[in-house]
């Protein structure tokens, strides 16, 4: 299988969906009279075949015939509008040990670590999330923000984990650590998340991916923090994630799964406005955003 990601995008044509082959966009909202608006649309085609390898020939057969463009041309859009966005926490040794720091509570988050059951919240809906290049936003009741850099999973029409995309959990640590109860404040604000910048097929890189993770906060041009971690580093697997996310939950379709951080910025860092956030996952691509402080 080639090397080939799904996109969302802005040309002049509109809002477009592509593949992202190299440093080329291949338009494939249109192919031999079938039209494709979203990633759902084509898991809903491919039906029983695998996805990538359903996207791979369909893009072969027509490639003639389909429309090009260099990623100077276009701009990249939120790889899916989620209906809605989960997340889950404590999944990575590192996570469970700077939670327990912040509230000062000894023992939930390592309760929650070892359990059978994971620790999954809601996070937000499409209008608070953003894509590729658009601002995060860091809320001005808090003072202490930070980016939590995550894969997620896409959900598809049964509910099963049909692809994976980069995310950032904007996180208020700070309102977090002073009462658990404020977790969703803590979590669910303005521009709160960010995913992209693209879309791999589970048979590209697995039900179970271990993939590394990169993020890089960048002030003025310099290097103010720079982490890394592996999916492989997760006590849980994605599909115990996945199938405790849609226990006696109906999730719609295309909504995404925020899986947990393992990056963990240090106790004295804090977001400000006009940072830079890069977070970089292997065979997804980085995901860029800028960060805003919000107005009430």
């Amino acid at each position: 299988m080639i090397d080939m990601r799904v996109i969302r995008f802005k040309s002049k044509s509109g809002e477009r969906l592509g593949v992202w082959i190299e440093n080329n966009i291949v338009d494939i909202t249109e192919v031999k009279g079938k039209r494709f608006g979203s990633f759902l649309d084509l898991a809903s085609e491919a039906e029983s075949e695998e996805l990538g390898k359903f996207i791979e020939e369909m893009v072969a057969r027509n490639l003639n015939d389909l429309p090009r463009y260099s990623l100077e041309e276009v701009k990249l859009l939120k790889p899916i509008e989620p209906p809605e966005v989960w997340g889950c926490g404590v999944t990575y040794k590192r996570s469970e040990e700077e939670r327990e720091k912040e509230t000062g509570i000894k023992g939930i988050y390592r309760m929650v670590y070892s359990a059978k059951r994971p620790e999954i919240f809601f996070k937000a809906t499409a209008h608070r999330c953003v894509g590729p290049d658009d601002e995060i936003g860091i809320r001005g009741d808090s003072e202490w923000n930070v980016p939590e850099p995550e894969l997620a999973f896409v959900l598809g029409p049964k509910r099963e984990i049909i692809g994976f995309t980069g995310g950032n959990d904007v996180s208020s640590r700070d309102i977090e650590g002073t009462n658990p109860l404020y977790l969703p404040q803590a979590k669910i604000f303005e521009a709160c998340c960010a995913i992209g910048p693209s879309i791999v097929t589970v048979d590209e890189v697995g039900s179970e991916p271990k993939l590394n993770i990169r993020c890089r906060i960048y002030r003025s041009g310099e290097v103010m923090f720079e982490g890394e971690t592996n999916t492989g580093n997760m006590r849980r697997s994605l599909e115990e994630l996945r199938s405790y996310l849609c226990k006696y939950n109906p999730v719609p379709p295309g909504s995404v799964c925020l899986t947990g951080t393992g990056i963990v910025p240090p106790e004295d860092f804090t977001l400000k406005e006009g940072d830079l956030v890069e977070i970089e996952i292997e065979k997804i691509g980085i995901l860029k955003n800028r960060v805003k402080l919000l107005k009430d």
